[in-house]
């Protein structure tokens, strides 16, 4: 009989800090386009998050009384619920969003803001979530700041007192993968502050890449909400986050053009 070895949690030196808090998992899932909720509980359940992203806007957790409430399958008690502005296309529009969220939360000041540039792409509109982010962090509420790829960007959201950086490494929900590593690696080789990627990954060795560029943690939703299997992915996903940071604790070799002999034979006896 085969015995089935369970994925082990990252180890307790290695913890995700958000906001002052300790995580294990650095796999960040969101709750949206599953079947339904029951299958949202079993998919969360197999990531191994610990911090899950609700969307206020289309997401029911206690403002309509007669429509299944998320909270019933996602409990506050075990998971840190990340209230998100998505579906914001301005600065006042993502403000209020985080309003209504502290008051649905119990006053939790944590909050992952996106502020979208247009229907089609989604990508960020820069301008407004800086206006955002600035009325925000002074109003005293906790910034996870969904931006692009840009390293000076992401250098100012820092600045501006965002206690996290999500670059995007492609459009959200398309599944691309990490388009350019190469920003990703300036991103995070310059912050202070968690660098998670948010958006565009597709399947498990993408999640793995961004962690072996020395991301903090990936946030996702479509590439296990989409799945054929969600949970299976879920599962997936959970083994490559640990995977890809485990590589980057434990130093690549480097990458060279010719072959290097795995046993030298340099002092071998003939």
């Amino acid at each position: 009989m085969s015995t089935v070895m369970q994925s082990q949690p990252q180890p307790a030196d290695d913890p995700l800090v958000i906001a002052g808090v300790e995580y294990r998992s650095r796999l960040l899932t969101g709750t949206g386009k599953y079947r339904d909720l029951n299958e949202t509980r079993e998919a969360t359940e197999a990531s191994g998050a610990e911090i899950v992203t609700v969307a206020i806007r289309r997401t029911n957790i206690g403002q309509n009384p007669d429509e299944p409430n998320l909270l019933d399958v996602i409990s506050p008690e075990k998971y840190t619920l990340l209230p998100n502005t998505a579906g914001c296309y301005n600065a006042e529009d993502a403000v209020r969003t985080c309003h209504l969220a502290r008051e649905l939360l119990d006053g939790r000041k944590l909050v992952k803001l996106e502020v979208l540039g247009d229907e089609q792409t989604l990508f960020p509109d820069i301008t407004e979530t800086i206006k955002a982010t600035e009325t925000l962090v002074a109003e005293g509420f906790d910034i996870m700041v969904y931006t692009n790829d840009d390293p000076i960007m992401a250098r100012r959201f820092e600045e501006l007192g965002c206690i996290a950086v999500m670059p995007l490494a492609a459009p959200i929900g398309s599944g691309l993968g990490i388009r350019n590593p190469y920003n990703i690696r300036t991103i995070v080789e310059n912050a202070s502050v968690p660098i998670l990627v948010d958006a565009g990954v597709g399947t498990a060795s993408d999640a793995s890449i961004a962690m072996e560029l020395g991301c903090d943690g990936v946030l996702m939703n479509t590439a296990i909400a989409g799945a054929d299997n969600p949970v299976l992915m879920a599962t997936a996903m959970k083994k490559a986050i640990e995977a890809g940071r485990e590589a980057f604790r434990a130093g690549r070799i480097p990458r060279k053009r010719f072959a290097s002999a795995s046993t030298p034979i340099d002092g071998a006896f003939f």
